[in-house]
C-alpha cells in the first residue's frame, strides 16, 4: 500500500480528525466568508504583523 500521500488531503475521502495542542495569546472563531474565487477571515487589528495559526474544524 502506497501512504506517501494518506492524510494530505481529506477531500474525496472520509475526513479524519486529528488533535492539535497549540499554545498561543488569544483564539477566536470566525466563519470563513466567500471573496471572490477564495476565503476570508476577518482579524483584529492589533493582529496585524502577528503570526496565526488557522485550524478547519469542520
Amino acid at each position: 500500500m502506497n501512504n506517501k500521500r494518506k492524510g494530505s488531503s481529506a477531500r474525496g475521502r472520509g475526513i479524519r480528525k486529528v488533535k492539535f495542542e497549540v499554545f498561543g495569546e488569544e483564539m477566536l472563531e470566525k466563519e470563513v466568508k466567500l471573496s471572490g474565487n477564495s476565503g476570508r477571515i476577518y482579524l483584529p487589528p492589533d493582529w496585524v504583523g502577528k503570526h496565526v495559526k488557522i485550524v478547519r474544524i469542520d
